[in-house]
């Protein structure tokens, strides 16, 4: 137990410096940006003296570390900056949609990991008989399918022609109306989950193939033990190990896709608040939601880590 303390406490203590990474190489990267935060925030239509002052005012001038100084100073307060002519505020704006893209970044997760586990066992079972292959077709399909093409498509089955579920409209809470949040997050989630779903299948199935192939299995089965009671305590749980670590890389793909999936469904995550961002020129909105998209990413990661950590207890003794 002091071995899984110190290596879950190790990895909380790596949090802050690798989140000072990312802050350094977003501020430097977009401080490269050929666009002038000015102009974008008064308008094109705003005078030469009118955009000095406002550089001015706002210390864009100053040399590029004394700026990102300012802007860490700024994130410890909990201030990412400000945009637009009304100056409105960057954290404002992520606090309303990073809560959507990590609904659907999760929703989707959960139908990936779901189906992942389900067929990726069943295949390994029957290997090499028509379930195995029949499943190992669709996981090949499944990843050879582009998430925004797949989103296209429901959109015309789903919503064009069936009638069935809404691809458009307002995202309701979860809390007061559960039943029109799923059906409105349905069809963003399964675009998302799908191409994962493919991955962890073969994933999920090759990791129990090899763990069915071990010599505790046959030893277990031949002393008269159930098979469905071997696969279900030991096989399945060891089995596991891989598809876990996997599946903390296949989250930064999730998070990535959400940001698109977004736009083609029109929910007010953080794809639509850097796409506006880009759209308008708002430097300081993109830089704010690019960073809190890399943090979320970095702890959702620190927390698969810790997964794999519960999952195999070889590890807590290293």
């Amino acid at each position: 137990m002091n071995n899984l303390l110190r290596l879950i406490v190790n990895r909380i203590l790596w949090l802050p410096v690798m989140v000072l990474g990312v802050t350094i190489l977003v501020f430097f990267i977009m401080s490269l940006s050929p666009i002038d935060q000015a102009y974008s925030v008064l308008g094109e239509n705003a005078s030469a003296a009118q955009a000095e002052a406002y550089r001015q005012e706002h210390g864009l001038n100053d040399p590029v570390i004394v700026q990102y100084g300012r802007y860490m100073a700024g994130l410890f307060t909990g201030d990412l900056g400000n945009y637009g002519a009304n100056m409105a505020s960057v954290g404002e704006r992520v606090a309303q949609a990073l809560p959507v893209t990590l609904q659907l970044t999760f929703l989707g997760l959960i139908i990936a990991v779901f189906f992942a586990v389900i067929l990726g066992v069943i295949s390994a079972i029957w290997r090499d008989k028509w379930p195995d292959q029949v499943i190992r077709v669709f996981s090949i399909a499944c990843i050879a399918t582009p998430s925004f093409w797949l989103a296209v498509l429901l959109i015309l089955l789903f919503m064009a022609n069936l009638h069935w579920l809404p691809a458009s409209g307002k995202l309701p809470d979860f809390f007061t109306d559960p039943g029109g949040w799923l059906a409105r997050m349905a069809l963003p989630a399964i675009s998302l989950a799908v191409p994962v779903t493919g991955q962890m299948t073969r994933v999920v199935r090759t990791s129990m193939v090899e763990e069915l192939d071990k010599d505790y299995v046959r030893t277990a089965l031949g002393a008269g033990i159930p098979k469905a009671v071997v696969i279900g305590r030991n096989v399945l749980r060891n089995a596991l190990i891989t598809p876990v670590t996997v599946l903390g890389l296949r989250i930064g793909y999730l998070i990535g896709g959400a940001v698109i999936i977004e736009v083609i469904f029109a929910l007010p995550g953080m794809g639509m608040a850097i796409l506006s961002g880009i759209q308008s020129n708002y430097v300081m909105l993109v830089q704010g939601v690019v960073l809190c998209v890399a943090i979320a990413f970095i702890i959702i990661n620190i927390i698969v880590d810790m997964l794999y950590i519960l999952i195999d207890p070889r590890i807590r003794t290293v």
